[in-house]
């Protein structure tokens, strides 16, 4: 086994709907006690972990009286608007006798599509974790029509995993891992311990979905793993039901399939922010602020700016200059064009008074800052 979860500190966990509602029977009170007890302990060792959990409409299809996922949009939507109400009351439930608090968060893949919303969702997700609070995230299924058609929440957890830079997601499903084959139909499948996220024969070995329940299939689980990659995450496909499977596998047992990012965290968020983001403005900074960010790692607060350059929205990624123009860094702006021009020159003190509220004390967080 890698050591891609034993020294994982920030960890995605998704499970999949057969295994949260028992394959739709409903609610399975003791596997989510289960999963809640892992986590808790999990978070006692220091690591920060989020909870993307599948299974809102299954459990609404169950109170419904449905025995069969429905097809029209407005049903679907009925049924994750009615599940959604006992899935978070029991994840409070489970996670509160453990001792941790939680937090529900509901997300569409368009929140993490917009500059402004991922910046906002990333900020909360971060509060969160830094109060010692697991989020317990859900697609936001009552409000989007696309996401329930195409979306599914393996790919959720990878974009979740994206937008929080974390060093691994654990996808929890019905299955023991990626086979070479679909074992229920040829023998001679091969089971893959560890390969490289992203290879082409993977999605061949995958095939489709395997549950009636699910929307998604270990294709889904493979094409997550290659985009958590992207940001510098490995994934690991195991069986939820495996005893203490997240316990073991932060321990370094070999449990499920291992798909390793070829990318180190910190190179693919510098790929990411460098070349795949178009710049939108920039600031000039003067000499001390130019001191914090490159020797002292700091980040960028709206004292040390001299000069605001285009016009740009939060969110958007801008260079960050010399006063005599030489490129220094970039990353995502906590604040428009307008207000850092109000704001510059100032202490973070004052941009409330300045702009009547105070999104966060930097224009540049170094989280969101990568050095040229």
């Amino acid at each position: 086994m890698s050591e891609a979860l034993r020294t994982a500190r920030r960890i995605v966990v998704k499970v999949g709907s057969s295994l949260v509602t028992n394959e739709g029977r409903g609610i399975d009170a003791g596997a989510i006690d289960n999963w809640c007890r892992q986590l808790a302990a999990l978070a006692s060792q220091g690591r920060e972990v989020v909870m993307v959990s599948s299974g809102a409409i299954a459990e609404g299809m169950k109170r419904l009286g449905w025995s069969t996922r429905p097809k029209e949009l407005p049903e679907l939507q009925a049924a994750a608007a009615v599940g959604q109400m006992g899935l978070a009351q029991m994840y409070e439930q489970k996670l509160s006798a453990h001792g941790m608090g939680s937090a529900q968060v509901l997300l569409t893949h368009a929140d993490l599509a917009d500059r402004e919303r991922y910046l906002n969702a990333r900020s909360t997700l971060l509060t969160l974790l830094g109060l010692k609070v697991i989020p317990v995230i859900n697609e936001n299924d009552t409000v989007v029509n696309d996401e329930i058609k195409f979306g599914d929440n393996d790919t959720l957890g990878a974009l979740v995993a994206n937008l929080i830079e974390a060093d691994a997601l654990v996808i929890l499903t019905d299955q023991r891992g990626l086979y070479s084959a679909d074992p229920r139909k040829d023998p001679a499948a091969r089971f893959i311990d560890e390969a490289q996220a992203g290879e082409a024969e993977l999605e061949t070995m995958a095939g489709g979905a395997g549950s009636s329940i699910g929307k998604g299939g270990m294709i889904t689980k493979v094409l997550a793993a290659k985009r958590a990659a992207g940001s510098g995450a490995s994934t690991v496909i195991a069986w939820g039901r495996e005893p203490d499977v997240l316990l073991r596998l932060v321990s370094g047992e070999p449990i499920g399939t291992v798909l390793l990012a070829g990318t180190p965290k910190l190179a693919a968020r510098k790929q990411w922010m460098a070349d795949h983001l178009q710049l939108r403005g920039a600031v000039r900074i003067d000499d001390g602020a130019v001191i914090k960010l490159r020797d002292e790692g700091k980040s960028l607060l709206p004292i040390g700016v001299v000069e605001v350059e285009g016009e740009f929205h939060r969110g958007d990624v801008i260079a960050v200059r010399t006063s005599e123009g030489a490129e220094v860094a970039r990353g995502l702006a906590n604040y428009s064009s307008a207000e850092a021009r109000l704001i510059a020159r100032k202490p973070s003190s004052q941009i409330e008074g300045l702009l009547g509220y105070a999104s966060e004390p930097e224009l540049i967080h170094r989280d969101n800052l990568v050095l040229a």
